[in-house]
């Protein structure tokens, strides 16, 4: 295992600024605003920077096999070149490059370290979940899908700034978990509309119900009505929650009662927290909201 000293690391830095030149003026900006937070964290393997946000280091050139990630993730390559290998496509990414991958997907993985520097390094940030206002994606794009085995993100100013500065955030401990979740939020509104960036997106079918009746919980939904949003049969939407461990139902009360707390945390009467839930008897919707949060609309236990 190799070891890198003082004089390594002040020698890499002056081979990166040869190496940046030749990268196009966006990943070379990236790349400047993002090594420095890498600087004295380079151990082999994989490494917890911050939470979803991890530095991933090796010293020797590595295949990895049928990899298959947990979550999706979005990758920046800091130092050396990953391959992907996915079917009997390959991609590669070298220095300032951004890609997406897909969860639960095996696929090949080589990660090459910079003949200069003697490693490789990328940080890789999980994405879960996704995060309130940001949406699954739609019937319409699941059934577009878009180019297969498509990873690498296409850079742009607004892109590179919104990483630097989540990178940022996520890292600092001084920094608010909201204004983190806001930061994180505006990189995936900007990558939202990218084809690359679509495995960022897919949820599992109850995440997408839940996330269409948030989007409206005041209004009558019905199993055929969300099956009709999602573009299958109500026999099919009933019974994939059902492999999920979920029902139409439950996701219903669930994504209402939701609604009508944050309606109260903010200030809403219960009545018009009943209302915007979508509640039409007030002795009902009391009765949940204390079955569920332990305390009556009004404040009273």
């Amino acid at each position: 295992m190799k070891c890198f000293s003082s004089s390594v690391l002040r020698y890499s830095a002056a081979m990166n600024l040869i190496v940046t030149q030749r990268l196009p003026d966006l990943s070379r900006r990236l790349l400047d605003r993002l090594r420095p937070m890498v600087a004295g964290r380079l151990k082999p393997g994989m490494n917890a920077y911050a939470e979803q946000l991890f530095i991933y280091c090796c010293f020797d050139r590595e295949k990895v096999k049928a990899l298959e990630l947990e979550d999706p993730m979005i990758g920046i390559v800091l130092y050396g070149q990953k391959e992907i290998w996915l079917g009997d496509r390959t991609h590669a990414f070298p220095p300032g490059s951004v890609f997406v991958l897909p969860g639960k997907v095996p696929m090949d993985v080589v990660n090459i370290p910079d003949e200069t520097t003697g490693f490789y390094v990328a940080l890789r940030l999980d994405v879960p979940s996704l995060p309130e206002g940001i949406a699954p994606l739609s019937a319409t794009e699941r059934l577009e899908g878009g180019e297969a085995g498509s990873f690498g993100v296409p850079l742009g100013e607004d892109l590179v700034e919104a990483l630097c500065h989540a990178a940022a955030a996520v890292t600092d401990g001084a920094v608010s978990e909201t204004i983190k979740r806001l930061r994180l939020t505006e990189v995936l509104a900007l990558l939202r509309p990218l084809p690359e960036a679509r495995a960022l997106f897919r949820q599992s079918l109850s995440e997408e119900v839940a996330w269409l009746i948030a989007t409206a919980p005041s209004e009558p939904w019905s199993v055929t009505d969300m099956a009709g949003e999602l573009g299958i049969g109500a026999s099919t939407l009933r019974r994939h929650l059902t492999a999920e461990g979920t029902s139409f139902r439950a996701i219903l009360r669930r994504e209402r009662l939701k609604a009508a707390h944050s309606a109260i945390a903010s200030g809403a009467s219960s009545i018009a927290a009943a209302e915007a839930a979508g509640y039409a008897s007030r002795s009902h919707f009391s009765r949940r909201f204390r079955e569920t949060f332990g305390t009556s609309p009004t404040g009273r236990r």
